[in-house]
């Protein structure tokens, strides 16, 4: 394993197939459905906040989005770790793939495209997500672009209705704090991936240097039953337990805090614009979340990383 982060603390075409047997711990899907929607309530009214992206921006389609149909943490930067990391080791043919916890397939949309634009083609791309809204927000943003490669699935990322060694490359931009059990999440990966296949994830706000939890602060907007986390020598050993060889994490503390810091500066001097597009409530609390997360990376409470890894 390649680890470029500080040393963790010790601790212990397919076609679709009938889903695993396995489901989402009682709950999950109204208690994510929920956040989102408080956080995010004009994405649920796709077309009218495309039309004020447009007017904003100048521009249509997902290069003039800026990236605020995904706006996870880390937002289109993080989809470009993850694209640059692809291309790194594609092999040049055409890929099949996924993302667990897609949301509202808007990372997706953005990676397939970076990956397109690196002459890394995708083949056939499933968003997989567990909440029926953003399955369904997606679908119509996908038929809106035209996107005929790409496929939403509702379901839980511990049983993905795929056949087995389907994949060449399952993707994780961010949502690793939202998977209550991480290591049935990792262990699903790997049974969808090829032999040699890649997995991809960025944590955001995911990983602790041991088995501290992130400050009572940190969970005014992370709040418990949404966000969980997991200390980062557990999830290596997930990784291991799950199949994978070759695991490689990147420390982004230094340029996570940059982002954020410059994410949060472009919310204010917009503040104005961002507030007519999503309503000044959830322009507020974006804010909040991004500065809680900054906060918790500066004191070291959490570790974001890039890991990549493959299916051995």
């Amino acid at each position: 394993m390649t680890d470029t982060g500080p040393s963790p603390s010790p601790s212990p075409s397919p076609s679709p197939a009938p889903a695993p047997q396995g489901a989402p711990p009682a709950g999950q899907r109204e208690a994510q459905s929920r956040y989102h929607r408080e956080l995010f309530p004009a994405l649920h009214d796709w077309e009218r906040t495309e039309r004020s992206v447009v007017e904003f921006s100048g521009e249509e389609g997902p290069a003039g989005l800026l990236g605020i149909d995904q706006m996870g943490h880390f937002g289109p930067q993080g989809c470009d770790l993850v694209a640059g990391a692809v291309t790194a080791r594609a092999g040049g043919r055409p890929l099949d793939l996924c993302e667990l916890g897609s949301g509202f397939g808007g990372a997706l949309r953005y990676t397939v495209d970076r990956l397109a634009d690196a002459g890394a083609g995708v083949r056939r791309g499933y968003a997989v997500d567990l909440v029926p809204e953003h399955c369904a927000v997606g679908r119509r943003i996908n038929r809106a672009q035209g996107r005929t490669a790409l496929r939403d699935l509702c379901a839980s990322a511990t049983a993905v209705p795929l056949p087995a060694a389907s994949l060449d490359l399952v993707l994780v931009t961010g949502s690793m704090p939202h998977f209550p059990a991480p290591g049935e999440v990792l262990r699903e990966a790997g049974r969808l991936l090829r032999r040699d296949g890649l997995l991809v994830l960025t944590e955001e706000v995911s990983l602790t240097p041991g088995r501290e939890e992130p400050s009572e602060a940190f969970r005014a907007t992370h709040p418990h039953g949404v966000f969980f986390t997991t200390p980062v020598a557990v999830r290596l050993r997930e990784l291991e337990l799950a199949g994978f060889a070759d695991v490689a994490r990147t420390d982004l503390r230094r340029w996570a805090v940059a982002l954020l810091s410059d994410r949060l500066k472009a919310l204010r001097i917009f503040r104005g614009s961002v507030a007519g597009i999503y309503g000044a409530g959830p322009t507020d609390r974006i804010r909040m979340t991004l500065e809680a997360a900054r906060t918790e990376f500066v004191a070291g409470r959490l570790c974001p990383a890039l890991i990549t890894a493959r299916r051995a």
